[in-house]
């Protein structure tokens, strides 16, 4: 990772804060910019109350992205432009348009990976096997291209761990404001243990971005969709293996397949409703049921 991202030019928690609250305020901006064309068709979904909302949330999250990033450029120059941010740009723009790709045309009725494969041994390819596919190539040319993964068994680890990562995101926007606050913790568990810690800026540029939706997501006057949440999963999972060690990123890639086997089988809302902590950490915020 060294000859990555320079120790001259590691940021501290301060600059790692500070550019996380920059992208939040920048999303918050965003989305009362975009709100008008996007409280329109075709990007309109119904919420679990049957409430017509924005249901592509996730694009001012990747449109602020941009922006913080494209700014840091113009300002620091070279200096703020390094692997980790080409990465996280292009898992950004690459699992966005994935996610806007099911959002816009997918179909509800399919879901899971045993949904979608039985549709593929029906005949049909879902716009969700599409993503779930062009994220493992997205994290495969990511992991290859930038990171510092040593040989093809780090490689593959590190692609499953962020292609992996998006889908557990994914698994979590079954809420308002869930998906947001399971980001951030896993972010902030990845900082306590990370062995680079420069390599945690731009990931958590991303999850800024995303808490700065998260009084709307609460008010439930957007969805994230799989927009925001392939975009959110695929950042922490990155933001692990440009921060954390070998093992830290065999457990966290462990973690990752044991919550996408477990969501084929139990309802990760059912087990959050009925752990106390849980539930009060999930409703806090929200609009009363």
């Amino acid at each position: 990772m060294g000859h990555l991202v320079g120790r001259a030019n590691q940021p501290t928690a301060v600059n790692v804060v500070g550019f996380l609250a920059v992208a939040a305020a920048t999303s918050f901006l965003c989305w009362f910019g975009l709100r008008s064309v996007l409280n329109r068709p075709p990007f309109l979904g119904t919420n679990y109350r049957g409430r017509s909302l924005c249901a592509v949330g996730g694009l001012p999250l990747v449109v602020a992205v941009v922006v913080v990033m494209a700014a840091a450029r113009l300002i620091g120059g070279d200096d703020q432009w390094g692997p980790a941010t080409t990465a996280t740009l292009v898992v950004c723009l690459g699992f966005g348009a994935l996610g806007l790709l099911d959002d816009l045309a997918g179909s509800p009725q399919r879901r899971g990976f045993r949904g979608h494969g039985r549709a593929l041994l029906a005949g049909s390819v879902t716009t969700g096997l599409v993503k779930l596919v062009g994220g493992l190539v997205v994290a495969v040319v990511v992991v290859a291209r930038w990171s510092p993964a040593d040989g093809w068994v780090a490689v593959a680890r590190d692609a499953l761990l962020v292609a992996g990562a998006a889908n557990v995101g994914n698994l979590f926007d079954r809420a308002p404001g869930r998906c947001i606050k399971v980001s951030t913790l896993a972010l902030a568990l990845a900082a306590l243990v990370a062995q680079y810690p420069q390599g945690l800026k731009w990931p958590a540029v991303v999850v800024g971005a995303g808490i700065g939706l998260l009084p709307a997501d609460l008010r439930e006057q957007l969805m994230l969709g799989d927009t925001g949440a392939n975009v959110l999963g695929a950042a922490v999972g990155l933001a692990v293996v440009f921060s954390g060690s070998g093992t830290t990123c065999w457990l966290a890639l462990a973690t990752v397949v044991a919550l996408n086997a477990a969501a084929e089988a139990v309802s990760f809302s059912r087990v959050i409703d009925r752990v106390r902590p849980l539930r009060f950490v999930d409703r806090l915020g929200r609009l009363p049921s």
